[in-house]
């Protein structure tokens, strides 16, 4: 949790501390400011990530838990299968109104607020647990719930760091944030197993109680999170803020852009994981194998989330994010034409260690870019654009299999991966990358001038 300062008075969860003037604003002209701190000894940053990392662990043990309760219930892989879709389905039906949310109301109250409750029904699938053979519905209403719940807190949780964190900051907050993922995910599904094993109710309590941890480090951040609400401003429905942000986005070649590309790369992504899973069966690997492939992709992402801070810096973020997905569409070639298993770990580790800042480049630009009062619906518009195509990454697997066989089917994935990776390298929407990401200028509501001219990067 970050520290409290002294004396000073708690507010209320819902209402907002007044902003007070940045050093930047009292600064006086001319003088120089000092260099910000690590991270590190942000106590808001701090208290912040310690939550988010309990609460990023205890979701990736839950994950594991769920199909592991529901399988040792019903021995029905189907219904395991419904507590993920559940979830999912959660998430991508809140995603826009959570955003619209963190726009109009306490970012504070949707942080503290929105993981309590998520608490509350975890703690209800652990006491299910206990019994020896727990109901379905139960089941899948609470991850159901969980999920609603994460559309409206991820809402909240992208414009919250903005505050949290120096605009200098944002590249290395953003890598951190996906090491903390990367890492969750990596130790989660292990963990998960051996408290399962321990007794089945134990991952959800766990889980359970990392939320719990997330809610207090967002109670205890001093900054006032938003939003500035203008007094002055007429009133809108949420239904209104929902249009404004879709519209914003809209109006803007970048970040049009950055959501149909966000789409088009979670589904082959998707297809690539499952395509993954079959081709390590066709080169003769068993369970054991794919477990040990998976984790090997994990722990590149995790590698890369590490550099990424060090490689944004280091490289033109355009120049990157092309390098980036050319490297993404060689390694589909090469896993499916590699014949070793272990050379298909090798091949797509290293593939992850390139590909991972790409999201650390599109988050900082999208965070340096967009004004406060609409950077959680622009984050909302994003994030749902990137869950959009999701569902259709292993039917697109399936009917590349069906047509080519595993190692043709995953080869077939250039027919998306190439075009994509071409028109990076030429579309206008991209010429903002040419400008650093700490000489940016805040986007207007007013639709955006045309780009005179773009020099294409070469790779």
């Amino acid at each position: 949790m970050g520290p409290q300062g002294g004396g000073r008075n708690r507010t209320h969860p819902c209402q907002e501390d007044p902003v007070t003037e940045s050093v930047s604003d009292t600064a006086s002209e001319g003088v120089a400011e000092p260099a910000p701190g690590s991270l590190w000894h942000n106590g808001d940053y701090l208290g912040w990530w310690a939550g988010n990392t309990l609460s990023a662990l205890g979701t990736s043990v839950s994950t594991i838990a769920f199909p592991l309760l529901v399988l040792a219930s019903t021995g029905s892989v189907g219904k395991a299968g419904l507590i993920g879709s559940a979830n999912l389905l959660g998430v991508v039906a809140t995603a826009l109104w959570g955003g619209a949310l963190a726009d109009r109301v306490s970012r504070r109250a949707i942080l503290t607020v929105g993981p309590l409750a998520q608490a509350a029904a975890l703690a209800v699938v652990a006491v299910l647990a206990r019994g020896h053979h727990p109901a379905l519905p139960p089941l899948v209403a609470a991850s159901l719930l969980s999920g609603l719940l994460s559309g409206v807190v991820l809402g909240a949780s992208t414009p919250a760091l903005a505050r949290i964190v120096p605009k200098e900051q944002l590249a290395t907050a953003n890598g951190q944030a996906m090491s903390r993922d990367m890492l969750a995910q990596l130790l989660g599904a292990p963990l998960g197993g051996v408290l399962f094993g321990l007794a089945r109710w134990v991952p959800f309590g766990a889980d359970a109680l990392s939320f719990v941890f997330a809610a207090l480090g967002a109670l205890n951040i001093r900054r006032p999170l938003g939003p500035d609400r203008d007094a002055d401003a007429p009133r809108t429905s949420l239904l209104q803020d929902v249009g404004a942000g879709l519209r914003f986005v809209r109006r803007q070649p970048f970040l049009r852009f950055v959501v149909v590309m966000a789409s088009v790369l979670n589904m082959v992504a998707q297809a690539f994981m499952l395509l993954l899973i079959a081709l390590v069966g066709h080169r003769g690997g068993g369970a054991t194998a794919v477990g040990l492939v998976s984790a090997t992709t994990v722990a590149g992402g995790f590698v890369g989330s590490l550099v990424a801070p060090a490689i944004v810096r280091r490289f033109r973020p355009r120049t990157l994010l092309c390098a980036a997905v050319s490297v993404f569409t060689v390694g589909l070639a090469v896993t499916a034409l590699v014949p070793q298993v272990w050379e298909i770990a090798v091949v797509v580790c290293l593939t992850q260690v390139a590909t991972v800042p790409v999201n650390v480049v599109l988050m900082t630009y999208v965070m340096r870019l967009v004004p406060d009062r609409l950077l959680g619906r622009v984050a909302a518009v994003n994030r749902f654009g990137a869950y959009a195509l999701e569902w259709c990454g292993p039917l697109l697997a399936g009917l590349f299999v069906a047509l080519f066989g595993v190692p043709g089917g995953m080869l077939a994935l250039l027919v998306v991966m190439v075009p994509m990776t071409v028109a990076l390298m030429v579309a206008p929407a991209l010429g903002v990358l040419a400008t650093p990401a700490e000489e940016l200028v805040e986007l207007t509501e007013e639709p955006a001038a045309p780009v005179v001219s773009v020099v294409p990067v070469a790779v």
